[in-house]
């Protein structure tokens, strides 16, 4: 039934406008609004709908992940921008002071949205 049809990702924040300069302005992503809501163009045509909620809560899972090449320069970048990434201790996914997991499986790092939504860089490549 949906094996054609062209599906796509949304999650709530708090704050579209806030939404907006962060995913636009310090992830450099193409971002638009429209009835209220954010839409983020990201590669290979996939879009990602963030819509307003005013009883929003912070997903507790990573709800966006970017593939990147190189996970020690794309950290630095974000950081350079202002992005705080997550540090985690004593956990099954504890890591280094920079923010990035080491600890089996590709090289990760979780920073959070104006929201408190979690995303990753993570070092592997996209999906075709």
């Amino acid at each position: 039934m949906f094996r054609d049809t062209k599906a796509f990702s949304g999650f709530s924040v708090n704050d579209v406008a806030a939404a907006r300069a962060f995913y636009a302005d310090t992830l450099g992503l193409d971002a638009t609004e429209e009835n209220g809501m954010l839409t983020l163009r990201i590669a290979g045509g996939n879009t990602v709908l963030l819509y307003p909620k005013d009883n929003h809560e912070p997903a507790t899972y990573t709800v966006l992940n970017f593939p990147v090449d190189d996970i020690e320069s794309a950290v630095d970048q974000l950081t350079s921008r202002g992005v705080t990434f997550e540090r985690y201790e004593g956990t099954p996914v504890e890591t280094d002071p920079r923010g990035i997991f080491r600890g089996g499986g590709p090289l990760i790092a979780w920073f959070t949205d104006p929201a408190g939504n979690v995303l990753s860089v993570i070092e592997a490549p996209g999906p075709d």
